[in-house]
Order: structure tokens, then sequence, then C-alpha cells
């Protein structure tokens, strides 16, 4: 079945979009990136989304995170649909957002990275794109997918969170527990023996005492 699993390369595919024609691969750089997806151009749960991406981007472009968006519509549609957008912001109507949309006309690409959501459809009876989340890494690999059917809007706060505990999890040995958010304790990963623990957090390692003896839910401050 086409589309992306956890650790895949994306692929390096051109396309259209508002702010010119792009390569992924080169779109990303050395960056980390958000690839995500919409059912439609001028459509009212989209439109709340892309507002809020566009709040955000400022937060992402602090976190090395590139955005780039994908809706089946033509580069003109995106334009005039980012009018609405900012207007929904409160902002000016400008043909422009802080990230590139893709034109995706013929669902190419939303087959490709299989981002269709069969139990949705359009007047025509296709299957509308789902909304999907990719994060890529600097490797260009996928770090991180959610879906969500084509009716449930995301929560970026989300987005933000997953991705500062995917860049914390990258560069230091610790996992992020249910309902982290950072500045939160973290834990040290099973396979990192107790002394090495102690080397690399020197603000130290909390043993959680457990009905079956296992030493296995350690917790440190977050790593600078």
């Amino acid at each position: 079945m086409p589309g992306l699993l956890l650790g895949d390369e994306a692929p390096n595919f051109e396309a259209d979009t508002t702010q010119g024609r792009i390569r992924f691969h080169d779109f990303l750089g050395d960056s980390w990136g958000i690839l995500f997806s919409h059912p439609r151009d001028f459509t009212p749960v989209c439109t709340t989304e892309l507002g809020r991406a566009a709040k955000l981007a400022a937060e992402f472009s602090k976190r090395n995170v590139k955005m780039i968006a994908l809706s089946i519509d033509s580069v003109q549609d995106h334009l005039s649909w980012c009018k609405d957008i900012n207007a929904y912001n409160g902002e000016q109507p400008a043909e422009k957002l802080p990230f590139p949309i893709i034109a995706d006309k013929n669902r190419e690409l939303a087959v490709q990275l299989g981002m269709l959501d069969p139990d949705e459809q359009d007047k025509d009876g296709m299957p509308l794109t789902a909304r999907v989340v990719f994060v890529f890494g600097p490797d260009k690999k996928l770090k991180l997918s959610i879906l969500y059917p084509a009716t449930t809007g995301r929560n970026f706060d989300e987005i933000l969170r997953v991705v500062d505990s995917l860049q914390l999890t990258a560069y230091k040995k610790v996992a992020t527990p249910v309902d982290w958010k950072p500045g939160d304790s973290v834990m040290v990963v099973p396979t990192l023996a107790d002394e090495e623990a102690k080397k690399l957090f020197p603000k130290g390692v909390f043993t959680k005492e457990l009905p079956s003896g296992k030493k296995y839910l350690r917790y440190t401050p977050q790593p600078e």
C-alpha cells in the first residue's frame, strides 16, 4: 500500500507551490520538516488549521522546523484561499502565508504518500485527502506520523509539543513520559546503564520504587 512508515526516507518529489516550484529534499535542507495535508481549499476546518499554523510559524522556525502544507487544488486557488486564512487571523488578506502550500490537483502526491481517506468523499465520489502530519528529521527520514480523518481538525499545540519531544530525544538518551511538556522531568532510556546515566545526567537520576522491584522508572530533570 502506498504511504510512508517511520524510518522511511521522504520521497524527493517535485511540486508547484504558492512559493514556486520545489524539490522536497532541497526545500528541507538541513532542517526538520512538517508536511501536513488538507482535503480541499476553502473548507472551514482547513482554514482554521492553516490560520493556527501561521500563528505558530515563528515557534516552529525557532526549532529549525520548516512547514509545508498540501491541498488538492491549484496554486491559484491556494493563493486566493490565503487571503481568507489571513483574514480569519485578523490580518491583511495577503496572498501569502509563512509557509508554502503544495498544489496536488490530481491527488498524485496524496496517493504516493498514503494520504487518502476512503470514508470521506467529495461530490464526485473521489476520496478526500486525510489530515496527515508527517515530521521529518534533518536526515529526511520520517520521525512521526499522525493521521486524522478529514472531519477532525488537528491540535497544533500538540504538534509543537511532539516536535520538542522528538528533538530532545534525538540528541539526548531520554524518553518523554505521558503528558510531558518542555521543562518537565524526562525518563532515562532502559538501554542506558545506571553508572553511565549518573555521568550523563549530573542533575541526578531518581528511580521510582515499584512492587515488582524492577528499577525501570528512572527520571531526570530535562537536560539542557
